[in-house]
């Protein structure tokens, strides 16, 4: 009978550690993950009066805090200001050497404060009473100074830090971390904020990337690669050639689009009278086509699908602009 082969020590060491690292990963997250369910049932009338003071707002939401809650304040107000919301973060401690003055009586200052009695957040906090400027806490303590002086008061649940000290801020910026998700979306449902609105403040990166539409790609007016139907093909290669797209569209008298000759209709039609056949003997009818509405990513998903390298794109069948691959390409759409 073989022997078994022994688990080496430092394997059981290694497998030991293991477990006890996802184990405790596992309890943080799950930590967290309750103390958010029990914030999504206790939101409360609060919300609405926070988002109701934050719609009227003229200005400008100045969001702040210190330490990991002024981490999160920072957070919060790029969420706002990228969907809709002009939003900023203001350093609590630089507040109090000037910075105060970028708050204007048309703004509204939303602090957070787990225990709510940070002592750096007092003259943000008094200067707001003094110049009668809105006053949104985010706080997990109902009796703290920073609960009582605010006008409206976000109270966090009673909560346990996923610390096992308790001492490491965790869930609950967590919590105010999430809570400002919340107001940021709830806000931008209020203002009907749209794909376009959204593209219009992120037009670099990723997101705005696949936003583009197709007319903000496109070429127009004299780049249109053009024949009127009944012209000969030897006109449809001149205009091929000048334009540079490896088409042309051929449009009726209304001009409206009929179809496309493309450089593999070239090929398939190659015979002695070529040049001398119509555009409508040789071009490809009801070709692939886009509105100038859609989404550029759209686009390049039916030229790809099509092995094709241009696609028009019409507005009431008529050809408005022409986009190639390459165009989409370039703006970084794949």
């Amino acid at each position: 009978m073989k022997a078994q082969p022994k688990t080496s020590p430092q394997a059981e060491t290694g497998n030991i550690t293991g477990n006890r690292d996802i184990n405790s990963g596992r309890r943080v997250l799950e930590t967290e993950a309750e103390a958010l369910v029990e914030l999504a049932r206790t939101l409360d009338t609060a919300f609405i009066g926070a988002l109701d003071i934050f719609s009227a707002v003229t200005g400008r939401i100045t969001v702040t805090g210190m330490g990991k809650s002024g981490h999160v304040a920072r957070k919060i107000a790029a969420t706002m200001a990228s969907t809709g919301t002009p939003a900023q973060f203001i350093h609590p401690a630089e507040a109090s050497h000037g910075d105060l003055g970028m708050i204007t009586s048309g703004d509204v200052i939303l602090a957070l404060s787990n225990s709510g009695e940070t002592s750096e957040l007092n003259d943000i906090v008094a200067y707001s009473r003094r110049f009668n400027i809105p006053l949104v806490a985010i706080t997990a303590e109902s009796n703290s100074s920073l609960a009582e002086t605010s006008d409206v008061l976000l109270l966090l649940p009673a909560n346990r830090e996923a610390c096992p000290m308790g001492l490491a801020p965790t869930t609950s910026t967590t919590l105010m971390l999430a809570l400002g998700d919340a107001l940021a979306i709830a806000l931008l449902e209020r203002k009907g904020f749209s794909p376009d609105d959204f593209q219009v403040f992120h037009p670099r990166g990723q997101l705005g990337t696949r936003l583009l539409k197709v007319a903000d790609l496109m070429h127009v007016g004299s780049e249109l690669p053009l024949v009127k139907a009944g012209a000969l093909m030897s006109e449809a290669l001149l205009v091929m050639t000048n334009k540079h797209f490896g088409c042309a569209g051929v449009v009726d008298d209304k001009g409206c689009l009929l179809g496309i000759v493309t450089d593999g209709d070239l090929r398939r039609s190659m015979n002695p009278d070529l040049l001398t056949q119509k555009t409508e003997a040789v071009m490809t009818a009801a070709p692939k086509t886009i509105s100038p509405g859609g989404l550029a990513a759209e686009a390049l998903q039916i030229m790809n699908n099509n092995k094709i390298t241009s696609l028009f794109a019409l507005e009431d069948n008529r050809p408005v602009g022409i986009l190639h691959i390459h165009d989409c390409l370039r703006a970084g759409i794949a």
